[in-house]
């Protein structure tokens, strides 16, 4: 009876509707759920059967993506394949060298290049009403697979198409900053998904389950390795383990890279020198390369951090980064390999603005790096902070390609508890004006023109993911993982019109739900800055981990290190003075946005403190002094978490139970966390100021001692 019980209950559970039904987030925006809000009928006008011709790893890809998407979406209903389209209602893939069909069409592909798709409707030579998804390789006809299974999903027309779509940029990587021993840094969501001791003997379905993910919006590279590499990675027996993951992502166009740890010659290959202009330490690294291709013939090539927070490189020397990167690029050109040299440096012996230091290393040796380097820089000067205006390097290298990293993993914004929709930071930076060399050079066209025919072009990514059943820590970072890719593949993409694709996606595609989650996610970032660094603050959290506040942190053994290093906070204001009066760091831009920027009248509200140190009593935007829109905007960035949890309590069973009451919860602990930063800085910049709070606005709680005693050694994320 019991048995006959839950099988019941099980066909009872089968036949509810998702938001009736738990979900983990396991299936990120691929979730393909039956159709809602477009009859089945209507779809099978125009997709009956799949049409493949030809064969190869990534085309079968593509035909189990297309039939799994589909039978998800038409209930399950059987969804066959054909070797020939005999009559209507044929979606047909290929290229026109595997697919006679294709090849027949005369479709003009040269401008889609190698991986973009097209997605037509047609007639065949014998009057076959057909549907084409083509490519001029295999993997731009998976791209065009997973578009294609997106409109199907948003409830978008299928008749009388006629879709190009092809990147803008040729690197589109993720940065795992994962350990060998499986420890994350700055990881959020678990241990690295990569499990090295059951590599190569045990490949993990989940490995799959990932390519497929980054295939759908993308992404064409993975990071395997912390920045703050570890050499033993290039061990052979190492390599081996590799080599097994690259296998796995193949068919999906991913190719693996490995970062590069500088002093790799002496702790594996017995040298007394890592000096890159050494000919033993050269002939070094291209025997290391020369055995990593042959392991791994499409090896992808390294990213390395050199001379930065302690990594070992050229400096050590007395050699450039240019001369450091030329030696690895050498070693791998011949085999195809790129090389990413990350820009992100400060020295401990250099007493200038940590703002200033990258541009003073890099932009001399512009024209310098070989043509197969990308400069790696990071979107703006300091770290990944809730605001950064945009890197000066950008439109100041223009013989060197530059490649933008960005930071999915939130570091720097409330951990995974804390939802913070990235993409409207990202598109911030990227639609920035660089002036150079002209107005309307933005970051975004800059990053999407190579530096001379042919050069590459890229953008990185931190990434968020681990072994969370989510991926990612939480059900709304994986909307950042997904506009990763979105951007990457077009830096001029729109940041509402992804949260708007990715809500549908992922949470259903009633508007009900997606236009109040659509409103969240877009107000979400600028809630975080206003709770954490408000007009134009930054680097304010506490020391190490970054879990929250420690704004008054004054004794760490590197000034830059410290939060009093960039407030400034005194009696007489606040700010980091970065006009002719202080550094000068505004000189590293075009002169066009230098005197936008040195200008109280003409800065950007949002960067005030950035680039100036006013008086406490100086006036902003709104008529208030400067201490009481601190305040102001710390209460406003508490008061939008609240506004957030109300509208998320409202769309309580519409979405399903188990992904509503976690992100119910992690609104409830950022709601706290928020308050806490509010109250602690409050406190803080009170005891600096000696100024009253403003009429309406709260005293927090507790003294600043109070504050100042919390301990949180244990958090998340940390080096090791």
């Amino acid at each position: 009876m019991r048995l006959l019980l839950g099988f019941m209950l099980l066909l009872l559970s089968a036949a509810l509707p998702a938001a009736a039904r738990g979900e983990t987030g396991y299936d990120l925006w691929l979730r393909y759920q039956p159709l809602e809000h477009r009859p089945e009928e209507a779809v099978r006008k125009t997709v009956q059967y799949l049409v493949v011709q030809g064969s190869s790893p990534t085309l079968a890809a593509a035909t189990a993506e297309f039939r799994r998407g589909m039978g998800g979406l038409l209930r399950g209903n059987g969804f066959g394949v054909a070797g020939s389209a005999p009559r209507d209602g044929a979606v047909v893939i290929g290229t026109p060298q595997n697919s006679p069909i294709i090849a027949s069409l005369g479709l003009k592909l040269a401008a889609i290049g190698p991986e973009g798709y097209l997605i037509r409707s047609a007639r065949t030579a014998e009057g076959v009403r057909i549907t084409v998804i083509a490519g001029n390789q295999d993997i731009g006809v998976l791209y065009g697979v997973f578009a294609f299974l997106k409109r199907v999903q948003l409830d978008q027309p299928l008749e009388n198409l006629d879709i190009s779509d092809a990147p803008k940029l040729k690197v589109r990587v993720l940065n795992h900053w994962d350990n060998l021993d499986r420890h994350v840094e700055r990881g959020y969501a678990g241990q690295s998904i990569w499990d090295w001791q059951k590599l190569p003997g045990y490949k993990d379905p989940r490995y799959t389950d990932y390519a497929r993910a980054n295939a759908s919006i993308g992404i064409n590279g993975t990071v395997l390795t912390n920045v703050n590499a570890n050499a033993d990675v290039l061990r052979p027996e190492w390599l081996e383990k590799v080599k097994a993951l690259a296998d796995v992502f193949r068919p999906y166009g991913i190719k693996v890279y490995l970062t590069a740890r500088f002093s790799a010659p002496i702790e594996l290959g017995g040298l007394r020198t890592a000096d890159p202009l050494d000919p033993q330490v050269a002939a070094w690294w291209k025997a290391k390369v020369d055995e990593i291709y042959r392991v791994i013939p499409d090896f992808g090539g390294f990213l390395v951090k050199a001379n930065s927070e302690g990594q070992p490189g050229p400096a050590d020397y007395k050699r450039s980064h240019a001369e450091g990167a030329n030696m690895f690029a050498d070693a791998l050109a011949p085999h195809g390999g790129v090389l990413m040299w990350r820009a992100f440096v400060y020295a401990a012996e250099n007493p200038d603005d940590r703002h200033k230091q990258a541009f003073a290393e890099f932009q001399p040796l512009d024209g310098k790096f070989r043509d197969n380097v990308l400069v790696q820089v990071k979107n703006g000067a300091i770290d990944f902070q809730p605001r950064e205006p945009f890197h000066p390097l950008f439109g100041a290298m223009p013989k060197t390609p530059l490649m933008m990293e960005f930071q999915i993993t939130k570091e720097y914004l409330g951990f995974a508890t804390h939802l913070a929709y990235l993409g409207t930071m990202w598109e911030e930076a990227l639609e920035a004006d660089t002036f150079r060399p002209r107005k309307g050079t933005t970051v975004a066209k800059m990053l999407a023109t190579p530096v001379e025919p042919g050069a590459a072009t890229g953008m990185a990514r931190v990434a968020n993911i681990g072994s969370d059943v989510n991926w990612s820590g939480s059900q709304f970072d994986q909307a950042n993982w997904y506009a990763f890719g979105r951007f990457a593949w077009d830096p001029d993409a729109r940041a509402g019109e992804i949260a708007r694709d990715w809500a549908a996606l992922t949470w259903g595609n009633d508007p009900a739900v997606t236009g109040p989650i659509v409103n969240m996610m877009m107000g979400s970032r600028e809630a975080v800055v206003d709770y954490m660094t408000p007009l134009g603050l930054g680097h304010l959290m506490a020391t190490g981990h970054h879990y929250g506040p420690g704004p008054w942190v004054s004794d760490l053994a590197r000034p830059e290190w410290n939060p009093v290093y960039y407030h400034k906070a005194d009696a007489a204001g606040i700010g980091f003075d970065r006009t002719r009066t202080g550094t000068d760091a505004v000189a590293q831009y075009a002169p066009e946005v230098a005197a936008q920027f040195s200008d109280l009248k003409r800065v950007p509200e949002k960067f005030l403190l950035w680039f100036h140190h006013v008086p406490w009593t100086y006036r902003t935007a709104s008529g208030r002094n400067v201490w009481d829109e601190l305040v102001t905007r710390y209460d406003s960035g508490v008061a939008a978490v609240a506004s957030m949890q109300a509208d998320w309590n409202r769309l309580e069973g519409k979405v399903d139970g188990r992904r509503w009451a976690e992100v119910r919860d992690f609104l409830a602990i950022q709601r706290r966390e928020a308050q806490w930063w509010r109250d602690a800085s409050v406190a803080y910049f009170q005891s600096v100021s000696k100024r009253p709070l403003p009429a309406g606005h709260a005293a927090p709680p507790h003294d600043l001692d109070w504050y100042k005693a919390i301990r949180t050694p244990y958090a998340p994320g940390n080096g090791k």
